[in-house]
């Protein structure tokens, strides 16, 4: 759970690769792209630019790199060669990556092309949220006192926080202690300490917490078909607050 120095340096190293995937998603136009056409995009950059491993395929018998999760997909959209991304289409893109034998975890909501204002309202407020809770991360405060910050920060605007699904620590391991929710009570819950690292992924949606599993044993969708949005980083506790650790270039910090 608590990383040494060496460890946290090793965890670092993956985060920054982590994060210059997501930089070159930045620069895609996704519009028109087939979804297993970016995990390939995502695996060749990952494997050959980066010389690292995509952390996701093959974990629990996932067959793909990424999850892209379109519109009212909550979570674990699988890769398609049937799915095609469309303009007003939003995209949660959930990517990990191992290198020397450590793993980073991040994601992000990207918005295809000229989205509804509500489709952006929420994409925005996900975003907020996710900050809200690493704004929480110090040595002394408590898991729950991220999901407290979360949640508050969701139902202010008239959303959902899924329950289903939560935050975990992660190191060699893609989950490892703490379960980190996006909801719960101040001062509850583990105590956070200098080396622990974890990821905050809150889902927010637009209607109902409530969300269903397709067929396919993947694909999470919301009960009631409205749209979901999801943002996460990787975090360390440091001795006066927080590293994000997949933070990427250009990404600030809210004060």
């Amino acid at each position: 759970m608590v990383k040494t120095r060496d460890e946290l340096a090793l965890m670092r190293n993956a985060g920054r690769l982590l994060a210059r995937v997501f930089e070159m998603l930045d620069e895609q136009d996704l519009a028109g792209m087939w979804t297993l056409e970016v995990d390939a995009l995502v695996e060749r950059f990952i494997t050959e630019d980066l010389a690292s491993r995509p952390a996701s395929k093959g974990q629990y018998g996932y067959g793909h790199v990424l999850n892209c999760s379109i519109n009212q997909v909550v979570c674990h959209g699988v890769p398609s060669a049937d799915v095609i991304l469309r303009e007003g289409d939003i995209v949660n893109l959930d990517i990990t990556l191992e290198k020397h034998g450590f793993i980073a975890d991040s994601s992000k909501t990207y918005i295809v092309g000229d989205a509804a204002p509500a489709a952006r309202r929420l994409v925005k407020v996900a975003q907020e949220a996710m900050w809200k809770g690493i704004g929480q991360v110090r040595p002394s405060n408590h898991v729950g006192d991220i999901g407290h910050a979360i949640e508050r920060h969701a139902k202010r605007h008239g959303y959902s926080v899924v329950r289903d699904y939560c935050g975990h620590g992660i190191g060699r391991e893609m989950h490892e202690a703490p379960a980190v929710p996006a909801f719960g009570r101040p001062g509850t819950g583990t105590l956070l300490r200098e080396g622990m690292t974890f990821t905050i992924e809150p889902m927010l949606n637009q209607g109902t917490r409530r969300v269903e599993t397709l067929d396919d044993g993947w694909t999470v969708v919301t009960g009631d078909g409205r749209l979901s949005a999801q943002f996460e980083h990787t975090v360390a506790v440091t001795a006066t607050g927080v590293e994000v650790l997949t933070l990427r270039e250009g990404e600030r910090v809210p004060a």
